[in-house]
């Protein structure tokens, strides 16, 4: 993974479902957790969500705040 991928998946924005219009990074856990359970999508949306829900897993959420446009 490169640079650009992690900020393109942090600034992507959540386009249906309960937390629409939101940014990956902005998502709650729990939610994260949800699609952790259920399968990610089969598509670049959801190897980000995979991506973010490692984020905050490890806790670095804080971190990659500065990130956000």
């Amino acid at each position: 993974m490169d640079q650009q991928q992690l900020i393109d998946a942090v600034n992507q924005v959540m386009p249906f479902g309960k937390y629409a219009g939101r940014r990956l990074l902005e998502l709650p856990e729990p939610y994260l957790v949800w699609f952790h359970q259920q399968g990610f999508p089969k598509s670049k949306l959801g190897e980000q969500l995979a991506l973010i829900y490692e984020v905050k897993l490890n806790g670095l959420e804080a971190m990659l705040k500065p990130l956000l446009k």
